[in-house]
């Protein structure tokens, strides 16, 4: 396979803290590949880094066979950038957001304004060209960063979250918009937080905590790799002393958080039957998803 971005034993501290520990990584072209971790875990750094803009302490980086960040600059010509936070000038319209974006990598303004219809397009902005961005929804300010990413025709996309603080219909507009992006051959680099996001966009992820990989593999590998295929969640005010009694007999693995019990078994049916017959407890059986690994992977506790 072609690879656009090989990471080779990165290492990044700060103020004496390892935040990127020894993480190497191979990211093929035309695909999505996606850096899963909790907060702190190393993902913004490591995006930084790949682009040139944080210099690790050790390791190795090349970016469409440019070694960064020694060529971060020439690199980066043919790569787009979405970032956590929209950073769109206010003061211009959609277009001229556009416009002006596409001058730092030295378009000239007849070449931009020749993509601007069809990146409007894209982005379901036609009838907003000249609208000021305060204006704009949440979602049409994300579909603006995301075509403004595009004003160079990158063959590389970087993005950090690019769907945080949109409703539904908004991120399933982002993520068909990301996969028509793919089946055009361009690679996207992606961090998210939404296990069903990355589970439906990701051919391939991988999973940091702690700056170290502790996981990679496709959605479908990781799942079958770490958890076992089925899972009943089980809810109500007694479900922990259920559990005690209970869960250890009819589960793999069961862990409890609050009210609910999550019970990890490879055949549900010995369960679902027991719970059928607990009038206080409610149960949902479902298929192991990206979720659950996660959660295995990097703990329940909340990361500050």
């Amino acid at each position: 396979m072609n690879t656009i971005i090989q990471a080779t034993n990165l290492q990044k501290s700060y103020a004496g803290q390892r935040v990127v520990d020894g993480l190497s990584l191979s990211i093929h072209k035309g695909e999505c590949f996606g850096l899963l971790g909790p907060n702190g875990a190393g993902k913004t750094t490591t995006l930084r880094m790949l682009l040139g803009l944080s210099t690790p302490d050790s390791g190795e980086i090349t970016l469409l066979d440019l070694p960064v960040p020694r060529a971060a600059r020439e690199a980066r010509i043919r790569v787009g950038v979405v970032p956590q936070m929209d950073n769109l000038d206010p003061d211009f319209t959609v277009a001229e957001n556009l416009l002006v974006y596409g001058r730092y990598f030295g378009m000239k303004d007849s070449e931009i304004e020749a993509r601007i219809p069809s990146l409007l397009e894209f982005a379901s902005l036609t009838n907003k060209r000249d609208a000021k961005v305060p204006t704009l929804s949440g979602g049409m300010k994300r579909r603006l960063t995301l075509a403004r990413a595009l004003v160079n025709d990158p063959e590389v996309l970087f993005l950090d979250e690019p769907t945080t603080g949109l409703d539904p219909q908004a991120r399933h507009v982002i993520w068909q918009r990301l996969r028509e992006l793919t089946q055009q051959g361009k690679t996207l680099l992606l961090t998210t937080h939404f296990m069903d996001e990355a589970e439906r966009l990701c051919h391939r992820l991988a999973v940091l905590d702690n700056g170290k990989l502790i996981s990679q593999g496709t959605p479908r590998e990781l799942i079958e790799q770490n958890i076992e295929p089925q899972v009943v969640e089980v809810f109500g005010e007694t479900a922990e002393t259920w559990a005690n009694e209970f869960a250890a007999g009819f589960s793999q693995r069961f862990e409890v958080s609050g009210e609910t019990v999550f019970c990890y078994v490879r055949d549900a049916q010995p369960l679902v039957s027991h719970l059928q017959a607990q009038k206080a407890l409610r149960y949902l059986h479902r298929p192991a998803n990206l979720e659950d690994v996660f959660l295995k992977l990097t703990g329940r506790e909340m990361r500050e």
